[in-house]
């Protein structure tokens, strides 16, 4: 079951889907602009849950291959699925396909980032609205307004879900945050402090590997910013 809590306002539990196998999160290469921030509180989210995090970085025909390369990298080196697709291309789409096989999946992500595009592709039937960017801010416009459940064949279901601008993962605490980082986990019990929220704490085995650039700072810098809504903590 994937919670959390999407928008401003008063932070609810939300739950976005139950019983899955994966969370498909598609972010784009460009238009929008790639949203690492956004990208790591679902994983957090789905981490929390249990469920397997698959990362999708979308329109790799119009992004930079030296960026879409950087953060392959992060995430791969991270241990998480990372497909790099476009629809335009006809790219990863295939072996896409094939991952989603005999599993159900809730792809989720920022609007514009091309979900019902690419569920266009892989699945034609489904023939889903298909929105535009918005030049004027760069994001995109809302087309699925509600979560939709589809079987696309006899062993397969995918859930569409309206773009997400913001989400915080629902029911963590502060210590057991960083146990939802996995590039975290082989330095947590390094500490000198049981209780060490890697923040500011002396002696931090999880702040000495990323000043050794054993943990990508991207990647740090989004544990701080989700810390920040658990306590009080200036935010990266």
């Amino acid at each position: 079951m994937l919670k959390g809590t999407a928008g401003k306002g008063e932070r609810l539990e939300q739950i976005f889907a139950a019983n899955l196998d994966n969370v498909v999160i598609v972010s784009s290469a460009k238009k929008p602009k790639f949203n690492n921030r956004l990208l790591d509180r679902i994983i957090v989210g789905a981490e929390s849950s249990n469920i397997n995090p698959i990362i999708i970085i979308n329109k790799n025909d119009i992004g930079s291959e030296e960026e879409i390369k950087y953060w392959e990298e992060i995430y791969s080196d991270c241990g998480y699925s990372v497909m790099i697709t476009s629809v335009v291309k006809n790219y990863g789409l295939y072996e896409l396909k094939e991952k989603l096989q005999n599993s159900i999946s809730l792809f989720c992500g920022q609007s514009g980032v091309g979900k019902s595009s690419l569920l266009n592709a892989l699945y034609p039937q489904l023939n889903f609205k298909v929105g535009e960017i918005s030049e004027i801010l760069n994001k995109g416009k809302h087309t699925t307004v509600a979560s939709i459940l589809q079987e696309v064949d006899e062993n397969t279901v995918i859930i569409d879900s309206p773009g997400i601008r913001e989400f915080a993962p629902y029911g963590i605490k502060k210590e057991d945050l960083s146990h939802y980082f996995t590039d975290f986990i082989p330095y947590i019990n390094m500490c000198k402090f049981n209780t060490c929220t890697h923040f500011h704490e002396p002696d931090c085995a999880v702040v000495n590997a990323v000043e050794e650039g054993a943990i990508s700072p991207e990647r740090y810098y989004s544990y701080l910013n989700i810390l920040e809504t658990i306590e009080d903590k200036p935010k990266y």
